[in-house]
């Protein structure tokens, strides 16, 4: 099923008899759920630019790509840097703004200017009744009441299905600068990225791959703005990582941070993928007893993408920790989300019941 319009979305919901699987793009297959096929792919378009405002309103279907490069054209930009699955996970299609929305997905900027569901600002979504919900709007402060927007941010689709999104852009940089260190172990490289974003010069990128070029660990540092600036706090930063090694700047290496972005050294080798967020001062400790095959760190080691062997839970391994894990990919005999714990469990029972009482939109995603 593939409506064109959010009237026809409505209806297709409303006379539903049984389970639906939302879907956009295709490209990120994640969550165990079953039903009849429901693709948003049609509803799609900008239906509002505003570049003074740094608003932009598109249908939930509307490619990524289309959104971003009509942004380019006002020098403007998702700030949020919404991560491509399609290398992960061995998808094609085109990831979509709403399925961008629907699972938060935000990238290496996050630590510095917040996640996508701190950029939505509103939304329009048919609940599991069939009924039309609009929350929120165009500017900052727009909500009186509950904050569905931030509520629908992140819930798979199993609260309701997207077919409109507001979002806030920015305004795109003109130098990216990178400060790399090299041959840090995980403990070490998580120190050193502790102290740069502890520091004034407003990194923007954190991230560490003990498995870098040529097998050497390579530690990054992303600084973003304008040309001159970007070399001064490069070098001020580099000035003050002296203790943990002779670091290096690279100017112009955005490139790098996509592959940050998309996690592509994982994406070509076989096994289970996970994504664990934990507390930066946790992280190499939760590694290093799980025995993985590779990792990587991002959000200045708040974000670990974890290579397991196929069918390993991961979950077992680590215990009792201050943080939850996701599998991302794989064949591990395991729940997809994090178990939740039993208080919040029943909040999230009872949202459900409230915005689709019959169950049917995305069975099982989240449980």
């Amino acid at each position: 099923m593939k409506p064109q319009t959010e009237a026809e979305l409505a209806e297709i919901i409303a006379g539903a008899n049984g389970p639906l699987h939302i879907t956009g793009g295709s490209t990120r297959p994640i969550g165990r759920t079953k039903g009849a096929a429901l693709s948003t792919a049609g509803l799609s378009g900008v239906t509002l630019y505003e570049p003074g405002a740094l608003t932009i309103v598109a249908k939930a279907g509307t490619p990524v790509t289309t959104i971003e490069a009509e942004l380019a054209k006002e020098n403007q930009r998702l700030a949020f840097e919404p991560m491509d699955h399609r290398g992960l996970l061995g998808t094609t299609g085109e990831p979509t703004i709403g399925g961008v929305v629907a699972a938060n997905v935000s990238g290496p900027r996050r630590i510095a200017v917040g996640a996508c569901r701190d950029f939505a600002l509103g939304v329009r979504f048919v609940d599991g009744s069939g009924t039309i919900i609009k929350n929120g709007g165009r500017v900052m402060k727009n909500v009186t009441g509950y904050d569905l927007v931030k509520l629908i941010c992140g819930s798979y689709g199993t609260l309701g299905v997207l077919t409109e999104v507001s979002l806030k852009v920015l305004p795109n940089v003109e130098t990216t600068g990178c400060v790399l260190l090299h041959g840090l172990d995980d403990a070490t490289a998580i120190a050193a990225l502790s102290k740069a974003l502890g520091s004034p010069f407003e990194a923007t990128g954190a991230a560490h791959l003990p498995n870098g070029i040529d097998g050497v660990s390579v530690t990054m540092i992303r600084i973003e703005g304008f040309e001159k600036s970007v070399t001064y706090r490069a070098e001020k930063l580099r000035d003050l990582l002296k203790g943990f090694g002779e670091a290096t700047i690279r100017i112009g290496s955005e490139k790098d941070w996509a592959s940050v972005r998309d996690v592509s050294a994982l994406a070509d080798q076989k096994g289970d993928v996970w994504r664990i967020s934990t507390k930066p001062s946790d992280a190499a400790a939760l590694t290093a007893v799980l025995g993985a095959t590779a990792v990587q760190y991002d959000w200045g080691g708040g974000l670990i993408w974890a290579l397991m062997p196929e069918g390993a839970d991961l979950r077992a391994k680590l215990g009792a920790c201050d943080g939850h894990a996701t599998l991302i990919r794989g064949k591990a005999d395991t729940s997809t989300f994090h178990p939740e714990p039993a208080p919040l469990a029943a909040i999230t029972t009872g949202l459900r019941a409230k915005f689709d009482p019959r169950g049917i939109l995305n069975p099982g995603m989240m449980t």
